[in-house]
């Protein structure tokens, strides 16, 4: 009785049929329906098997299912697929005259034509494949670019690529100067900012009536950004569409070393509760039933008590609080059943004031491609083969996880954490090896900062490891958390410099000039993979503040490797020359290093001698270094691969309050430029940047007043 109250008085007013239709006939069938429905329900949880036997005869909608798992046995075979109904798709607006039927052909089509794009060119592959009818159906029944969908998981955009006029050119997907692998505003009037509430207040600030669409993950719902949203959906009361996209993926698939295992945290467990409720999908199920013995319209009012009681059906069954936030839930929805998308979103635009709705479909990463489907990490993403790729070392990565575990076997206290990245980071290893020592707090940068401080309270030695670009998130807790109490914690900063094809949103040009302007912080970074593990030693040994060293993606140079992997901690500050010369002097920060030994010897060829040091430490910096290097040399030269205000900039400030720059040295810093870089490969990126070894050859040129075209 308590579901049916709140039907007959929250939501009898919305289903007022205009036409004589009786309402009290409808809701009182619903309740007799539930009923029953119930007692399946306790039947069927006393005998399983004996509900299969009496299943019955397939529902129209179940035998088209039925014969979509015979059709949708799709061929791969690397050759370019045919896509004749893609083929007439010139704008999403052409979807919106297809059958369901020819829907489901096209999603087929966008699906190969996304396994043909990235097995070409590279990029996300799994999140992209899964949203294949997801996307399709939105398009179908929303109208962009004057409806705005927002992908808050940028990687899944491929599909909304496609059928946004892009196909002729997405094999050029994340290469220089063409397609980026993210939504980009610049790229087409069809993708959006990334802020779904705000826009639908915008909105109603301009007295449109457009619709706002967000696609957000279950992986992203995880951030505290997502539930301060949430937390201010019902005050400002807009018309907002939330579509939660959950595969059952809360982190990425995560890559141990014995396989993959489930993903972690309490909302993971929460939304795999409201999927395997059955008795809550009955329920979903009776007013789709009743139709057929009512009659007249029932149908369209039907849904619309099918539609948005579902959060307090659920309630009842202890599972969901989206509605206790003002949200009209919406759920579970198979996001790979055409039929079923198009009908629920159809209902929900159609609705005038509807609030807030959330719709929670299901989907499964890889769906449709079956070597992604089996894959571990259900091919997140695939990268171009390049000649960088077959160098034999392992990556900077592997070498940071490989010296954690041997500092690891020989201090107790030293436990690491990440935040949903155990593939990624390198820490599946360490997570086979220590799994009492190791924590994954899903993707909550925040929470993992202030996290490893409070272990760093009771004597533990806390490695962070985070990639450059989450780092952005979490200033605050770095000052008030870590740095203000001087509190060991140990940041691993990956992916550090430029990245090549993810571009600009994964530019990671930043963490320098954050990590060195707090007081307490012990700033380095490695020239090379032996370098690293050295400095996973150092960073194991600084118990009286926190300290951090960035590394790139990519492979190490072939440097020679410390005995099982344990490296030797370095004297804190201090730095080292690499190459002795006499009229010049380069000093590098991290490994970009390796450019300034090439520049050197460039120029060498022309009689020029240059001395070459590697930095190591940013902060503090090693002022007898620097200050040897400035008085013994004409030119004086540092080269980073950071932003603006990093490692350069310290050393103008040290140069400057020792009166260093008052006599004849002449002094120049180079770095990143101040814009973002586009997508492309590394290589490209550090030419627009000006940092290859002909470019810090050139600048010492032009210096010393040499023709600087010789190069």
């Amino acid at each position: 009785m308590g579901s049916y109250s709140v039907l007959k008085t929250n939501f009898s007013p919305m289903l007022h049929s205009q036409d004589g239709f009786s309402l009290p006939r409808l809701l009182s069938s619903l309740h007799s329906m539930k009923w029953k429905l119930n007692a399946v329900a306790s039947a069927q949880d006393h005998n399983a098997d004996e509900d299969k036997k009496n299943t019955g005869a397939m529902s129209s909608s179940q035998q088209r299912q039925e014969k979509l798992k015979v059709k949708r046995a799709l061929r791969f075979s690397g050759e370019k697929p045919s896509t004749p109904i893609l083929d007439t798709i010139n704008h999403p607006k052409h979807t919106q005259n297809l059958s369901i039927e020819e829907l489901e052909m096209l999603a087929d089509e966008v699906r190969e034509e996304v396994i043909y794009v990235v097995s070409n060119a590279g990029g996300h592959l799994g999140a992209s494949i899964e949203v294949a009818e997801l996307t399709v159906a939105l398009h179908h029944v929303f109208s962009t670019p004057d409806d705005r969908i927002i992908w808050d998981v940028g990687h899944q955009a491929h599909p909304h690529k496609i059928l946004t006029a892009r196909t002729s050119r997405m094999l050029t997907i994340r290469q220089t100067n063409r397609l980026s692998g993210f939504p980009k505003w610049d790229e087409s009037v069809h993708d959006a900012f990334g802020a779904g509430l705000e826009m639908a207040a915008g909105r109603d600030l301009l007295g449109k009536n457009n619709h706002a669409i967000v696609v957000i993950s279950d992986r992203a719902m995880t951030t505290g950004q997502a539930y301060e949203a949430l937390n201010n959906v019902s005050f400002l009361d807009s018309n907002l569409i939330i579509i939660l996209n959950d595969n059952n993926q809360v982190s990425l698939p995560i890559t141990t070393a014995d396989g993959s295992a489930p993903p972690v945290g309490a909302l993971s467990k929460a939304l795999k509760r409201l999927q395997s409720s059955r008795k809550f999908q009955q329920l979903r199920q009776a007013p789709n039933a009743t139709t057929e013995k009512v009659g007249g319209q029932a149908h369209e009012i039907v849904a619309k008590v099918d539609l948005y009681p579902g959060g307090m059906m659920i309630n009842g069954l202890g599972a969901c609080f989206f509605e206790e936030l003002g949200l009209h839930y919406i759920g579970t929805v198979d996001g790979h059943n055409m039929e079923e998308l198009v009908h629920i979103m159809k209902v929900v635009k159609a609705i005038p004031g509807q609030g807030t709705v959330l719709i929670h479909v299901i989907t499964e990463k890889g769906k449709g491609y079956p070597p992604a489907e089996a894959a571990l990490d259900k091919m997140h993403a695939l990268f171009r083969k390049t000649v960088d790729a077959e160098i034999k070392q392992l990556s900077y990565t592997q070498y940071f996880a490989e010296s954690l575990i041997a500092e690891a076997e020989r201090d107790d206290k030293i436990v690491a954490i990440h935040v949903a990245m155990e593939g990624g980071t390198g820490f599946n290893l360490f997570h086979k090896s220590f799994p009492d020592r190791f924590f994954d707090v899903e993707i909550a940068e925040r929470d993992v900062v202030t996290f490893a401080a409070g272990l760093a309270t009771k004597g533990l030695k806390p490695f962070c490891t985070i990639y450059t670009s989450f780092l952005q998130r979490v200033y605050y807790q770095l000052v008030h958390d870590v740095d203000l109490p001087k509190l060991p914690v140990r940041f691993a900063i990956d992916r550090a410099g430029l990245v090549g094809a993810d571009g600009p949103t994964h530019c990671n040009a930043f963490d320098t000039t954050l990590m060195a302007s707090l007081p307490n912080m012990v700033v380095m970074a490695p020239s090379c993979e032996r370098e690293l593990m050295n400095m996973v030693a150092t960073a194991a040994t600084i118990d009286d503040r926190p300290s951090c060293f960035r590394y790139p993606r990519g492979n190490g140079i072939g440097s020679i490797i410390p005995p099982l992997n344990k490296g030797t901690p370095l004297e804190v500050g201090k730095g080292r020359v690499l190459e002795e010369g006499t009229r010049v002097a380069i000093l590098g920060y991290g490994t970009i290093v390796q450019s300034c030994v090439a520049a050197a010897r460039l120029l060498q060829r022309f009689g020029i001698s240059a001395t070459v040091a590697d930095a190591r430490f940013c902060k503090p910096l090693d002022g007898e270094l620097i200050k040897q290097l400035a008085r013994e040399h004409e030119v004086l030269l540092s080269v980073e691969e950071g932003s603006v205000g990093g490692f350069g900039s310290h050393v103008t400030h040290f140069l400057a309050i020792n009166g260093l720059l008052d006599g004849n040295l002449k002094w120049r810093a180079m770095m990143l430029p101040d814009i973002y870089i586009d997508h492309g490969t590394q290589r490209e990126q550090l030419e627009q940047a000006g940092l290859r070894s002909k470019h810090i050859a050139t600048t010492i040129l032009t210096l010393i007043g040499e023709n600087k075209d010789i190069i």
